[in-house]
């Protein structure tokens, strides 16, 4: 008597898909809202549109750089992924994907950002190289250090610079401004989504800032929130950016707000930590559709 085979059995396409997270695409995008933010405040200062050749490089480039780092993250934790059980299906960590095939996926994604990167002017190409070394020493930090989520924000930061370099060949005072909104955001959005995996993350000894923090998570999410908010403002009021932005930058205070009284509840909706990472994108492109006001309505 032979054994059945399995009814349906997954593509490569389709687990290079998954590899890449490309099926979730929430991740992706909230990678290149901080860059789009910062292109459009950079031609804010110039009192211009963003070029558009530069605009699909930036957003091309942010899912290149996603995707060069999921693959990065998978293929450092495909031995502490499979004991998750978030995580346990990823295509490297289930050995559904070689780590052969892993490794020229990166090569393909690599090769791609720096094809892109040659678009940018020097500061802006430095930049992206500065970057490479945050990325890829992210999953090494979840072993060692006590908030990876800090290494992950400051990557993330990159998508301010590197825009803004590329529009004005400098960086000045509002674009740290951006940059500290970013990373203040990751902070408190990447927490929330650690918040989901911390008993497994403590059975298998890996670090997070949502175990760091121990009992007192939600307020620091909270503080992450509120410095994103006030650097937010701070930016629309120096650059002028109208009410239109300054409302849109209002709710995303009162969302993020709801979020927190919703984590403090003595026990949260299981699904809540991915909801509110969801929420996040949302109100990404709620604030850029504040920037683009300012630009449209004189």
């Amino acid at each position: 008597m032979t054994t059945a085979e399995p009814a349906y059995s997954e593509s490569t396409f389709s687990q290079i898909v998954r590899l890449l997270r490309w099926h979730k695409p929430a991740g992706r995008l909230i990678l290149a809202i901080p860059a789009l933010w910062s292109l459009v405040l950079a031609a804010r200062t110039q009192s211009q549109l963003p070029p558009l050749d530069l605009l699909a490089v930036v957003i091309v480039g942010s899912l290149a750089t996603s995707a060069a780092g999921c693959v990065i993250n998978d293929l450092w934790d495909r031995d502490i992924d499979v004991q998750v059980e978030r995580t346990k299906t990823r295509p490297l960590a289930a050995k559904s994907l070689s780590i052969k095939v892993g490794i020229a996926v990166l090569a393909v994604a690599a090769i791609c950002a720096f094809l892109l990167a040659t678009y940018l002017n020097p500061l802006s190409f430095s930049l992206c190289f500065a970057a490479v070394p945050v990325i890829a020493i992210y999953p090494a930090c979840k072993r060692v250090f006590p908030l990876p989520q800090l290494v992950l924000a400051i990557a993330w930061g990159f998508a301010v610079l590197i825009p803004w370099a590329a529009l004005i060949g400098k960086l000045d005072v509002h674009t740290w401004g951006l940059w500290g909104a970013t990373v203040a955001w990751t902070m408190g959005f990447d927490t929330v989504y650690a918040m989901s995996d911390r008993a497994d993350d403590l059975r298998v000894g890996v670090k997070s800032s949502a175990i760091f923090f121990g009992d007192y998570v939600v307020g620091a999410i909270a503080l992450f929130f509120a410095l994103t908010t006030a650097l937010l403002l701070w930016l629309g009021w120096d650059l002028q950016l109208g009410y239109i932005y300054l409302l849109t930058c209002a709710i995303a205070a009162v969302v993020w707000l709801w979020q927190c009284v919703q984590l403090s509840q003595p026990e949260p909706a299981p699904d809540i930590y991915q909801r509110i990472f969801g929420q996040n994108v949302a109100i990404g492109f709620t604030v850029l559709a504040g920037m683009l006001s300012a630009m449209l309505v004189r």
